[in-house]
């Protein structure tokens, strides 16, 4: 079996017909090597025609064995299934072998939140009086405020804002576009980063539609904010273990407890099922088990 050629056939297909982010595509191609490293461990020489289901159960328990969680190893198959799918497609093979295959059962996690007060304390936290303090602060404000993934938050474009009528246009996972309503506050102090400060960066060429920017003038990484945020939740001493998706999941969370319609808020997240925007039902219906538990006389 050609595995180079599998993986540079599969990449494409991701690239061009999946229209799959990097980070998604680096995801899936992992996926089949994993499916790779099983088969030369085993000493299966077989062609992609040849691989049967009961090759895919023996890989699903070797995935097993390795220590991987529940969810690791359903996110393994999905990566796996869609390998098929494309061999498939390029007429590779006639039947797809894991179309009966089955993920394991997964208890849904509900995600960690901040309330309002840890978030204040988080964003009252950023030193101002250092260059890059108003960009930190714009930044954990349109987190918050409008609910973007880090990835969003760093690839986000001068050009797709729209701050006269209160919107910014979001290109998400798959390319899809959606616009998000951005808040009074976020506007506030965006506007002070894009016209007060950013305006002295020496910007590198290529990059300078992007809103936010390093002191060399490249756009910040995943990285960055996970530290910038992580430095914050030290400095007040906070004992979550919270990163930029935290913020999503306390915009999601802080819509529903006010009443927000779970379609809307479906659209602000961009979630393509709503199934994934219901698990904010279950935090909410938490919070009012709490709130009875703590506030009821006959609790």
């Amino acid at each position: 079996m050609n595995w180079a050629s599998l993986h540079k056939g599969f990449k494409t297909y991701l690239r061009l017909e999946r229209s799959l982010s990097a980070n998604s595509i680096s995801a899936y191609l992992q996926d089949l090597s994993k499916l790779e490293e099983f088969f030369k461990e085993q000493g299966l020489e077989k062609s992609v025609k040849d691989i049967q289901i009961d090759d895919l159960k023996s890989f699903l328990k070797w995935v097993n064995l390795q220590g991987m969680s529940p969810h690791t190893q359903a996110r393994t198959l999905s990566g796996i299934k869609a390998f098929f799918k494309y061999l498939l497609l390029e007429d590779l093979i006639q039947t797809d072998p894991s179309a009966l295959l089955q993920s394991p059962k997964l208890s849904r996690k509900l995600p960690d939140t901040l309330s309002l007060p840890e978030i204040n304390s988080l964003i009252d936290a950023i030193d101002l009086s250092k260059p890059e303090g108003m960009r930190n602060k714009a930044m954990l404000e349109m987190l918050y405020g409008c609910g973007l993934r880090v990835s969003e938050l760093i690839t986000l474009k001068i050009s797709n804002l729209f701050l006269d009528i209160d919107l910014i246009k979001i290109i998400g996972k798959g390319n899809k576009e959606r616009l998000v309503p951005i808040g009074g506050v976020a506007v506030k102090y965006l506007k002070i980063w894009l016209h007060e400060l950013r305006v002295h960066i020496d910007i590198k060429t290529g990059k300078e539609d992007f809103v936010f920017l390093n002191r060399r003038g490249s756009p910040l990484s995943r990285v960055m904010v996970f530290l910038i945020i992580k430095d914050l939740a030290a400095k007040i001493g906070l004992k979550k273990k919270i990163s930029p998706h935290t913020f999503r999941h306390s915009f999601a969370t802080h819509l529903i407890e006010g009443g927000a319609d779970l379609r809307a808020v479906q659209e602000m997240l961009g979630h393509e099922s709503i199934t994934t925007t219901e698990i904010y039902t279950h935090l909410d219906r938490d919070y009012l088990r709490s709130t009875i538990l703590q506030y009821h006389p006959r609790s």
